[in-house]
């Protein structure tokens, strides 16, 4: 529904050839309205969907203050003479299932300045990471981490449990 809700709201901004980010909220305003109405999940569905939206919406934020943040910290281990990067390679234990999961995971920890997914393993349990600050006596923080901030926070916009 989400996905069809996004649909939606490119349709209107170019339908009424204006793209700007306030057509393009409308057009998802408006999506959603229509598609309240047009559900068939009745009253039963529509709770769950803008509860999805909304946790899509603080994902998003969360986003892009880690960035933000991971950019600063990029920028300040250029600029300063010493270094204290600490690169290591780190197996995260996965709780995505699907492919498309494991994929949007994987993009989003590489498009973060800073972290590098390498590989997911043959069993798809385990994702690979490579990052430019990895503390050895904390890996489990490390661990934690990326598996609270980026996969569950993932997991409770795509999948439909709470």
């Amino acid at each position: 529904m989400f996905a069809l809700n996004i649909l939606l709201a490119i349709a209107w901004t170019a339908l009424t050839n204006n793209l700007s980010w306030f057509n393009l909220l409308s057009g998802f305003a408006l999506g959603y309205v229509i598609l309240y109405f047009a559900s068939e999940g009745g009253l039963t569905e529509r709770p769950t969907y803008i509860i999805r939206v909304i946790k899509a919406f603080g994902f998003t934020l969360f986003f892009i203050k880690e960035l933000i943040v991971s950019n600063f910290k990029l920028m300040a281990e250029v600029l300063t003479p010493t270094h204290y990067m600490k690169p290591g390679v780190v197996a995260i234990p996965l709780d995505a299932k699907t492919d498309f999961e494991i994929t949007l995971l994987a993009n989003l920890i590489t498009l973060t300045p800073g972290t590098l997914s390498l590989e997911v393993s043959p069993d798809r349990k385990y994702l690979y990471i490579h990052a430019m600050y990895v503390d050895t006596e904390d890996l489990d923080g490390f661990r934690n981490k990326i598996k609270q901030d980026f996969e569950k926070r993932l997991l409770e916009v795509m999948r439909d449990e709470p």
